[in-house]
């Protein structure tokens, strides 16, 4: 939702994020950021004039060492801090997991609700262009399988802000996951608009079927929509920002209507979590699903390797396509 007098600003993927955590810094001295490298602003700009604006001991440069870094920020978190962890590629937050699973995402429970964790884990996903196997994984059925994290995944510029202030002042332990490609891609940003954690958005309303994705995801099927193999078809679209919690209700409302569901992710198909989401469906309403994903192979380095792991708008409509018409 969006107030009367809305603000808007044309931003990238980055700036955006840059903007909404400066102004929750501005609001709340108890919001930290720290990680590798964010003094010269972060991998891709997205702490870029921080460091001068709120010093280093809020923005805190760290040395490369994910688990004392994820470690720190739990126990800043159970201090009274909301810190902003920032593991600058999914890849390499898996040197942190135990702190993050086994403590981050527990303790709350394990301790009858005596500490919290409100820690924002930005863990940025996807393929990065010839950057290999260990550089372009989407991992975040791993998260969302985990009780006590909250999982989000920003599509626009928009979300980025929005999101990214909404995962701040959560209360619990939020994966948020911005997506490697998706940095320099501008668009509007109300600074008024208030985003909800677990509310989906309807990109396009249609009554032949529902096709559901997130992240990277949402522009490429915006994209299909315009394909030879689409025509005539009323395609729904719903970008689901949060994987946990998910939107259910705007989900089975809209496959209940059409009776067909398509989930679009770029994480492989295999155990990703578009399979969670198509069971649901079909538990709840009965209707045909289908999902498309990335085959299970490592991403390659060479591009022609790469691309059998992209998505790509052909690849959703061709999906779509043999689901609208399957008997």
């Amino acid at each position: 939702m969006s107030s009367d007098t809305s603000t808007a600003l044309s931003l990238t993927y980055a700036e955006a994020a840059a903007l909404g955590l400066r102004e929750a810094m501005s609001a709340d001295p108890t919001v930290v950021a720290l990680g590798e490298d964010l003094g010269r602003g972060g991998v891709f700009g997205q702490y870029r004039g921080l460091q001068t604006e709120f010093g280093r001991d809020r923005i805190i440069d760290t040395p490369i060492s994910e688990s004392n870094i994820m470690g720190a920020a739990v126990g800043m978190a159970l201090a009274g801090l909301r810190p902003v962890v920032e593991m600058r590629v999914i890849d390499f937050a898996l040197c942190a997991m135990d702190e993050l699973i086994n403590q981050a995402a527990k303790n709350r429970f394990m301790f009858g609700g005596q500490g919290r964790v409100p820690l924002v884990a930005r863990m940025p996903i996807g393929i990065w262009s010839a950057s290999a196997a260990q550089h372009s994984q989407s991992l975040e059925s791993w998260f969302a399988h985990i009780p006590g994290l909250v999982v989000v995944a920003p599509a626009t510029a928009q979300d980025n802000y929005s999101l990214l202030k909404a995962s701040l002042a959560c209360g619990d332990p939020v994966v948020y996951m911005e997506h490697k490609e998706l940095w320099p891609n501008a668009s509007t940003v109300d600074t008024n608009e208030i985003a909800v954690l677990g509310a989906a958005k309807t990109l396009q309303h249609g009554s032949d079927l529902t096709i559901v994705t997130w992240s990277r995801g949402v522009g490429l099927t915006l994209a299909a929509l315009n394909d030879t193999q689409l025509a005539g078809a009323s395609v729904e679209v719903i970008d689901l920002r949060s994987l946990w919690p998910w939107d259910q209700r705007a989900v089975f409302e809209s496959c209940s209507r059409t009776g067909r569901l398509l989930v679009v992710h770029e994480a492989v198909q295999v155990a990703g979590f578009g399979a969670e989401v198509a069971a649901s469906a079909a538990e709840a309403v009965g209707c045909r699903v289908a999902r498309l994903g990335a085959p299970r192979i490592p991403v390659g380095y060479a591009s022609v390797l790469e691309q059998e792991s992209r998505l790509s708008p052909e690849k959703i409509a061709r999906a779509a396509r043999a689901l609208l018409t399957a008997k």
